[in-house]
């Protein structure tokens, strides 16, 4: 079989290995993905826990997220992701703005890790922000299966989710604030 052959038949393949037909239900359990426009604020995870998991940063030093006490915004992110980075600034202003009421998280879902994200925070300098690793996107597969990014998360003192916001967002709007403080 010729190379080209075979890349015409990997495709014919892979959709020959489909379990369903395009208007049977879904798989017991399968979650049915709904597009939702970037930028917009969704509700409809409210009152999912802050998940026990746990995230290095390139020293070593460990984060507990069940350890977390207080409001925490989550943001997942990327280094290779262009709304990631134009956000990054806005999460690092957001502390400072809303005086220690909330803490912000950076969770870095770069498979590189450490080589990308830190020399990334060395050039942008933030001020706020913490250079937490997942380079085995623990946390995108259990919150964001479909792998998008920019994903972030409002969680309440309690540990339960508030809100989500997937794509780019102005996190240091006067409007982000407010629905952050009226959580």
């Amino acid at each position: 079989m010729s190379r080209s052959s075979l890349i015409l038949a990997i495709p014919l393949l892979l959709l020959g290995a489909c379990d369903r037909a395009a208007d049977a239900p879904a798989q017991p359990g399968a979650r049915e993905v709904v597009a939702t426009p970037a930028g917009t604020v969704v509700r409809s995870f409210a009152g999912t826990p802050l998940p026990a998991m746990q995230f290095t940063d390139p020293a070593g030093k460990v984060l507990d997220l069940a350890a977390q006490d207080g409001p925490v915004l989550i943001n997942l992110w990327a280094t290779w992701c262009a709304p990631c980075v134009v956000e990054m600034p806005q999460l690092d202003a957001l502390p400072g703005a809303m005086e220690g009421e909330l803490r912000v998280i950076t969770i870095s879902q770069d498979v590189r890790g450490a080589d990308v994200v830190t020399p990334f925070f060395a050039q942008k300098g933030f001020a706020r922000l913490e250079p937490w690793l997942d380079p085995d996107a623990q946390m995108s597969a259990r919150f964001s299966p479909e792998g998008l990014l920019p994903l972030t998360i409002l969680f309440d003192a309690q540990g339960r989710e508030v809100l989500r916001v997937t794509g780019a967002y102005e996190w240091d709007s006067a409007e982000a604030i407010a629905m952050i403080r009226a959580m």
